[in-house]
């Protein structure tokens, strides 16, 4: 994969960030703290720069009907600028990345793909576009679209500050919807009520060249608020609080949704519903909702100090091996090392004792409901 450059990549050397590779990006690790970074998220507002991830706009008369086919959601149901969280999986079942589709326009689809996996998402969406027959076709726009998101209790403040008219907007969103707005200085945005860091957050499809003015507008409206500019350490350890899944540790082709406990998104349709007709891996997905898996996912929360990191092994009271470790860390909030895992499911019941063998000495930990943060809660 050729290496590629966040348009903001000058923004976040001046402010001294870490950078490091990220699926062939070149993007900011961390800027001060990771824990202080996690705070200002948990306690104000975090600015991220997620310019790496992959805008792909499918369009056509057939656009939805396409994508309806093309991935486990029934996309065609979808209204006018809501968004939806989606997958798109293998014939056998595997998740190939978990995506977030928007509905621009009746014919209108963007579909917001992981980095790592941009390329093969497009490769799929057009051979199962023409397996199909469908009169629809796949842009890839990731080079010409920033994204950047503020997160936080103080997001909609300082989105709704950011907006020239429309001012009512960012508060009038519901979550999971979007709209177009048009910022201070003329700049026009897709403004989203979305994030991954399991507080309220909005994310802002830019054109490229007008990121660092938009960067700098969050910046200087955000300033009050006690907006921080945050990293990708930071982002990984907010979304494992929220029991949020990351492709590549608790997502795979070896993993359905079923056993990440993500089920609820394959929607097979409904007796007393529209009807839903064929998706790529429909078949054997319905098999595994039928037969049910023989490992799903957990959260661990360990009683010490020291924290169950991805591939560690997960052993029961007599030192058996009943899973693996996919994400872990000591939690900013809760002070206490968690983790999400695979395990069998005769000890995936919330209260049971395990243990995680972190480098041959085994630190106990018990099984939670994710998520492991709520806000509000």
């Amino acid at each position: 994969m050729s290496e590629l450059s966040t348009p903001l990549l000058d923004k976040h050397r001046e402010l001294g960030a870490t950078i490091v590779d990220f699926a062939g990006w070149q993007m900011p690790l961390r800027y001060t703290s990771d824990v202080a970074e996690h705070h200002a998220v948990r306690t104000a507002a975090g600015l991220f720069d997620l310019s790496h991830m992959g805008e792909l706009m499918v369009t056509g008369p057939d656009a939805a009907a396409a994508l309806d086919y093309a991935l486990v959601g029934h996309m065609s149901r979808m209204k006018l600028w809501a968004a939806k969280y989606t997958m798109i999986c293998t014939p056998q079942g595997g998740v190939l990345d978990d995506l977030v589709v928007y509905r621009r326009d009746w014919e209108h689809f963007m579909v917001v793909a992981n980095a790592s996996n941009r390329e093969t998402v497009v490769e799929e969406l057009r051979a199962r576009i023409a397996a199909g027959g469908f009169d629809a076709e796949v842009a890839d726009e990731t080079a010409a679209i920033a994204l950047i998101a503020v997160q936080g209790p103080r997001a909609v403040d300082i989105v709704t500050a950011m907006c020239e008219i429309g001012a009512e907007d960012p508060p009038a969103l519901k979550y999971y919807t979007a709209a177009n707005v048009l910022l201070h200085g003329g700049m026009h945005a897709f403004v989203a009520r979305t994030g991954y860091t399991g507080e309220d957050g909005f994310e802002l499809f830019v054109p490229a060249d007008l990121a660092a003015d938009v960067w700098d507008l969050a910046v200087a409206h955000g300033a009050d608020a006690g907006l921080v500019p945050c990293g990708l350490a930071s982002r990984d350890s907010l979304r494992l609080e929220a029991g949020m899944p990351l492709y590549g540790n608790e997502l795979s082709r070896d993993r359905s949704p079923f056993e990440a406990g993500l089920g609820r998104v394959v929607n097979f349709g409904r007796a007393d519903g529209p009807e839903r007709g064929d998706f790529v891996g429909r078949d054997t997905l319905a098999a595994v909702k039928g037969s049910g898996t023989a490992e799903v996912l957990v959260g661990l929360v360990g009683e010490g100090r020291r924290a169950a990191r991805a591939g560690y092994t997960v052993v029961d009271a007599d030192g058996a091996t009943v899973g693996v470790v996919t994400s872990g860390l000591p939690s900013p909030t809760l002070g206490k090392p968690v983790a999400m895992a695979y395990v069998a499911r005769s000890h995936a019941e919330p209260g049971t004792e395990l243990a995680a063998d972190v480098r041959g000495r085994r630190e106990p930990m018990r099984v939670i409901a994710l998520p492991f943060y709520r806000r509000g809660a």
